[in-house]
């Protein structure tokens, strides 16, 4: 009898999941503060989402934290509030009083799937403190944090629990009166209990912000989607740079960015002469590869719904990376250089229930100096929904380069145009077992005939105690989109993994182990030649604190094609030929919780025709609430057989990011990279005087390794929002 119960309640319990939240209109009339007080009569008139499930340290059970959530709307907002039990007594664990903070931090989060898709949605987090973070989900699990918009929210904390309220306005949202059902989960990050649950349970082997574990919200009547909202964010900024030969400069700026909602499923972002000065740099990397590295965006203009533009391909054949886009190529270094922004529009969402759509069109100012030429970008995308969460898209891009008097009489190896039309299938299967890709993609350029075109395709599969996946791509040797990122023309690869998983009881100090098996075999495509061979075996141990190791051990065959210096030091370059080398990694990376943290990672083993011995390591001291000491340290010691060169390479890099309060803000970088000979520092200080308005202030200079000045430069920029 007590197993039949038992069968009973587990049933009920995954019928419940799929419940639907009925949502409750508040009267036009009825007032409600965002205090995180939650004593407004309306919030005892609307019914409490309960029943949390556990997904850390195990999944499938009750939450041992309760927590209570409640929602209603009126014509303009969402409202969301929560009460968070705590029986635990002791400081709540907290990052930072940063806005989109990164790191450990308990915090109470709402994800949102407009279209009732599973695709594409975003999520709102709120911390103990009142510390906001939002963001965009796509492509069903990825998260993107650094989209940003304005919402309100406030907490409040009292013995044994603390509350949030949330207002989160419409015009914040891409949705469409396509659909009258959202998706939602609401999610409990409880680092200092050592739990993470959600309203709708996620087992352990997907993410949290995986919207096909969501229920749907179901609104009384259709939500207006007649009105335009619109926002201008003008700027001025200036900047005094001295450079190595001594010369000073001032640069002024001025500009105005514009975001401008049709309806309420399509967004229009415009820019006119945009300043990208206050993104935060790059941190410099130690290169052992013959290969670029890519780099991520962070410029908020290409962002919001950057996977209709930017997810074509896979991340190394990709036919539109949108950081080549303001960046010049020197014709005479053949160097990429940064090229300033005219103007820039971009239309992106939806027009209908299946069908979305991407258009930007960009155009780069002339360097008469440097005799770069002006571009133009512009790129169109159509994505169709089919299936579940399936879709097929189609893409257009193109560059064209526009030769003044100064540029028409340059030898420019860059071709006068390079346009690539191409087609990418997404399968991703309704509960998300099974996810895939298939892409066709072909190159036009003036220059070059033949091999202009690339083909990929991935099939995975994700269970709780079993995963693989198969990977292979397929690239032609003129395959070169100017604005995309390509490691490598003329090969084809395969790539499959395999990987088991065993779950242990929350008793153990294990939380789980697996181990995995991967391979990899690349071939030149026109000789067939085989140019890398890897297999890799890896263990994961993840325990109950959220520390965790991980062991490799990587058996590679090389075939250079081209002589190669490994240390990437322009020092003697092994000769073209076959090279065997094995080697074991180690890492192992702390409990975040813990206010001292950090991670060491450890590489031994042959390397070509030497051997290589690295060490990757950072410490974190965290200071509640306000921020983060760190240091980080990358140590390559490469001994190769005369004549070639035996080096250790450094990377070394203190950080700080501090915050003042909830609106001021200090990061700051000290890197010395003994592989390209230079010391460089990077202050950045920010002032968010109002929502979406800010004041910057950045502080960089270059040394090179025998402290000789390279350049040194102060840039401010002010940007007020108007919406």
């Amino acid at each position: 009898m007590k197993k039949l119960i038992m069968l009973l309640f587990v049933i009920f319990e995954g019928f419940a999941q799929e419940k639907t939240v009925e949502s409750f209109k508040k009267g036009n009339y009825e007032r409600l503060i965002v205090d995180g007080k939650l004593d407004e009569p309306l919030w005892k008139r609307a019914k409490p989402i309960t029943g949390f499930k556990q997904h850390f340290p195990e999944d499938n059970v009750s939450a041992n934290q309760n927590t209570m959530v409640w929602m209603v709307y009126d014509n303009k907002n969402l409202y969301f509030a929560a009460k968070c039990f705590d029986k635990v007594e002791g400081d709540f664990i907290t990052s930072s009083l940063r806005r989109d903070f990164k790191g450990k931090s308990d915090k109470f989060e709402v994800y949102i799937d407009p279209y009732g898709e599973g695709n594409n949605g975003y999520f709102f987090g709120v911390t103990p403190l009142g510390v906001e973070r939002e963001g965009l989900i796509m492509e069903g699990s990825e998260v993107d944090s650094r989209w940003d918009c304005v919402w309100q929210s406030a907490t409040k904390r009292e013995k044994g629990f603390w509350t949030v309220e949330m207002k989160i306005p419409f015009h914040a949202l891409n949705y469409s009166d396509f659909n009258d059902t959202w998706k939602v989960n609401f999610v409990r990050f409880d680092y200092k209990n050592n739990e993470v649950s959600s309203s709708v349970g996620v087992p352990r082997n997907y993410d949290m912000q995986n919207l096909a574990n969501t229920q749907p919200l179901k609104f009384k009547g259709k939500l207006s989607t007649s009105n335009t909202h619109f926002n201008f964010s003008p700027y001025v900024s200036g900047g005094v740079e001295k450079i190595e030969d001594g010369k000073t400069q001032f640069t002024p700026r001025v500009g105005i960015d514009s975001k401008i909602r049709i309806g309420s499923a399509l967004n229009l972002d415009l820019t006119i002469n945009p300043d990208f000065s206050q993104v935060e740099v790059d941190r410099q990397i130690t290169n052992l590869s013959r290969f670029e590295i890519q780099f991520e965006e962070r410029r908020q203009f290409f962002i919001e719904n950057n996977d209709l533009f930017g997810n074509f391909g896979f991340d190394n054949v990709n036919p539109f990376f949108s950081r080549r886009v303001g960046v010049g190529r020197d014709p005479f270094t053949q160097q990429f250089r940064q090229q300033p922004i005219l103007f820039g529009a971009r239309l992106s969402g939806k027009i209908d229930d299946e069908t979305r759509i991407g258009v930007m069109n960009v155009q780069t100012a002339e360097l008469k100096d440097e005799k770069v030429a002006a571009q133009n970008y512009s790129v169109f995308t159509i994505q169709r929904k089919i299936q579940d969460r399936s879709n097929i898209s189609l893409m257009f891009a193109n560059r064209n380069r526009f030769d003044s008097e100064q540029t028409a009489s340059i030898d420019n190896k860059e071709a006068k145009y390079n346009r690539v039309i191409g087609v990418d299938y997404n399968l991703i299967t309704a509960k998300d077992k099974w996810r895939g890709k298939a892409f066709v993609h072909h190159l036009f350029r003036p220059d070059r005939d033949g091999g202009g075109w690339s083909h990929g395709g991935a099939l995975g599969f994700n269970s709780k105690y079993f995963e693989g996946d198969w990977k292979h791509e397929i690239v032609g040797k003129n395959y070169r989109p100017d604005f995309g990122f390509v490691r490598l023309t003329d090969y084809y690869q395969y790539h499959p993994q395999l990987r088991g998983i065993y779950y242990f009881d929350k008793k153990s100090p294990i939380n789980k182990i697996s181990y995995g098996i991967g391979a990899k075999l690349l071939n030149n495509l026109t000789t067939n030649q085989l140019y890398e061979r890897e297999v890799e075996h890896k263990i994961y141990v993840k325990l109950q604190n959220t520390a965790s190791l991980s062991v490799y051990y990587t058996q590679n065959y090389v075939y250079l094609f081209e002589a190669f210096d490994p240390t990437n030091t322009k020092s003697t370059k092994l000769p073209i030929g076959d090279y065997n080398f094995n080697f074991l990694k180690i890492k192992y990376e702390s409990d975040k919780r813990k206010e001292i943290n950090g991670s060491a990672y450890m590489k031994v083993g042959e390397y070509f025709n030497g051997k290589i011995t690295s060490f990757n390591g950072n410490l974190n001291r965290r200071f509640q609430p306000n921020g983060e000491l760190g240091l980080e340290v990358n140590i390559n010691n490469i001994r190769l057989p005369e004549p070639f060169a035996s080096k250790t390479l450094w990377l070394i890099g203190p950080n700080l990011d501090w915050a003042f309060n909830k609106s001021m803000f200090l990061k700051a970088v000290i890197q010395y990279n003994s592989q390209i000979e230079n010391i460089n520092t990077n202050v950045r200080f920010q002032w968010r005087y109002k929502p979406m308005s800010d004041f910057y202030l950045v502080f960089t200079n270059n040394y090179s390794e025998d402290l000789r000045f390279r350049n040194v430069g102060l840039i401010f920029k002010l940007n007020y929002w108007i919406g």
